[in-house]
């Protein structure tokens, strides 16, 4: 990001996807869209509604090709930055070049696979590369278990986002329940952060999602781990979602012009090096 496009920086939305239709698909995966989701689209998306910048995350679909995100970020370095899916045996050298296409962190989407799996010397040391980078792991899982594996993650030094509240399956982050409370008390971590977004994915209505906001700041003790993210183009949930209306809720959520000053400019400008 050059200095004037810091300078000039008007909000950031920290979750977006773009694919084609009939780019190449892993096998076994648990949705295929019939549709494109190109940069020009995104790009348009956020000027409709004032954003400066934004965040692309891989498709899990689209598995460890990132060829397709990668030429997204060029294709507007100076608002665009990403985040990769990767297998743990990737090479430095290959990190260097996504770094220098504006790669800034890489992404587990671990709906349906074993954490487990992924706490291994090969990954752990993949993540302690990430921390040494200034890079985050973003993770994608429910909070019901989270709290079994973050912390062998917290001590390898890397800043770690928990996408979509957390995706609680109740609706919303209750600190009643137990798994959400062993979730809730390592927020103290400042290396983790949260992005409040997609509260359809957790069936969460707007007055659910003001209560685990509010119990996501407690945690915390500040507001400074926060980002948001529209989730666009909301796949699989094309239907009740699109993205003027998400970045209309997460205003209605946010509610204080402060607020949302901190979670759209000031948190993402950090965590993303802008």
């Amino acid at each position: 990001m050059t200095v004037d496009s810091l300078t000039s920086c008007r909000g950031v939305d920290c979750h977006a996807h773009v694919f084609l239709h009939d780019l190449p698909m892993v096998e076994g995966r648990r949705y295929c869209p019939e549709y494109d989701a190109t940069v020009d689209a995104y790009l348009a998306q956020l000027d409709s509604q004032g954003l400066s910048h934004g965040l692309l995350v891989q498709p899990s679909f689209l598995g460890t090709d990132n060829r397709f995100l990668l030429q997204a970020l060029a294709a507007s370095p100076e608002r665009l930055k990403g985040v990769v899916v990767v297998d743990s045996a990737i090479s430095m050298a290959e990190l260097d070049r996504m770094e220098a296409e504006g790669v800034v962190g890489i992404r587990l989407n671990l709906i349906g696979a074993t954490p487990a799996d992924y706490l291994g010397e090969e990954w752990l040391s993949l993540y302690r590369e990430l921390a040494r980078r200034r890079w985050h792991l973003e993770i994608q899982r429910s909070v019901a278990d989270l709290a079994d594996f973050l912390p062998r993650l917290i001590e390898t030094g890397v800043t770690l986002v928990i996408d979509h509240f957390g995706l609680p399956k109740e609706g919303e982050l209750t600190p009643g329940l137990p798994d959400h409370q062993r979730f809730l008390t390592l927020l103290s971590s400042p290396q983790l952060w949260v992005k409040v977004s997609a509260p359809y994915r957790s069936g969460a209505t707007l007055e659910q999602s003001r209560r685990s906001l509010a119990v996501l700041r407690q945690a915390m003790g500040n507001d400074q781990r926060l980002i948001w993210g529209s989730d666009w183009p909301h796949t699989r949930f094309e239907h009740v979602a699109d993205h003027a209306a998400q970045t209309r809720r997460m205003r209605e959520l946010l509610l204080s012009p402060e607020l949302i000053e901190q979670v759209m400019i000031h948190n993402p400008r950090r965590l993303l090096q802008l």
